[in-house]
């Protein structure tokens, strides 16, 4: 969709997604091929290495200055992706947080590796459970950064959120928010199995086995907490069977899609479309050309 938008309009493709912008991880995230991206590039795609980190705050800096460099060729920015907290921290801004303190990270995954996320996430919901129940028990990432932010400060998510004003000035453009979203749940969950075969099928283990081999890349990495990247890699560690894993990473990624669409329904501003009606493009194509005619 967001190609054949960038064929009629004066357009250029933003990457929103925190997987995306690891080099190396391409058929687990179903990253564009080399014909697509030749034929409309996407910014904000590899551009890290798996064995860096990268945070909603690296996001807001690299896809201002990306939007400020497209507006200033005489085009559109077109933001595009999945990865909802990337949508909401550039447009209602970042709380100021503490900043990441490793040695605590670690401390909490060694009590995640000999306990289990799903008891640390038990833990969170003893002192935070406002943060606990909107993060999924099987989240480590977040459920990482939330203990941390506590052991830190001594004090929760929603504490810091409330006391500090968010950074960032979302007033230098105007968003204009269009959402692909289907209804019906059993549909939606057949392509999901679909596509997790399609990237079995396409290599996605031979992939997950090179990211293994990359010295200083581990399990606890950021980019292989991404969903199928995890427990694949469980799997090629030894933890479990291919058929389990295959399962899991089904499941986890029908989550995911669950929490994006609680978050796009969330999203105050925005319009809504189905990508499986006929005319869906052309509906688009025509509110944005209204928007854009204003």
């Amino acid at each position: 969709m967001a190609v054949r938008l960038r064929q009629q309009f004066p357009l250029e493709i933003i990457s929103v997604d925190s997987a995306l912008v690891y080099r190396g991880m391409d058929i687990g995230t179903a990253k564009p091929d080399v014909a697509t991206l030749a034929a409309a590039p996407h910014r904000l795609i590899d551009i890290r290495d798996p064995e860096d980190n990268y945070s909603a705050g690296d996001f807001v800096r690299d896809a201002l200055q990306e939007m400020r460099d497209i507006r200033d060729s005489g085009r559109i920015p077109l933001l595009v992706g999945g990865t909802m907290m990337y949508f909401r921290s550039l447009t209602k801004g970042i709380a100021k947080l503490p900043g990441a303190d490793e040695e605590i990270r670690a401390e909490i995954d060694t009590e995640a590796a000999r306990r289990g996320w799903d008891q640390l996430h038990a833990d969170l919901a003893k002192i935070d459970p406002i943060s606990a129940a909107k993060i999924n028990a099987n989240d480590s990432q977040r459920i990482q950064r939330a203990l941390e932010v506590f052991r830190l400060s001594g004090r929760t998510l929603p504490e810091w959120q409330e006391e500090h004003a968010a950074t960032g000035d979302s007033s230098e453009f105007a968003y204009f928010k269009f959402a692909l979203l289907n209804e019906d749940r059993g549909l939606l969950h057949r392509q999901i199995e679909q596509r997790l075969q399609s990237m079995l099928g396409g290599g996605f283990l031979d992939e997950v086995s090179r990211l293994r081999n990359r010295p200083g890349l581990t399990a606890e990495a950021a980019s292989m907490r991404s969903v199928g990247y995890r427990q694949f890699w469980a799997h090629l560690a030894g933890e479990t069977d291919l058929e389990t894993a295959t399962y899991k990473a089904l499941v986890a990624t029908r989550q995911l899609a669950k929490r994006q669409m609680t978050w796009l329904r969330s999203e105050s501003g925005l319009m809504s479309f189905d990508p499986l009606e006929k005319n869906c493009f052309d509906a688009i194509s025509a509110t944005l050309d209204r928007k854009l005619s204003q």
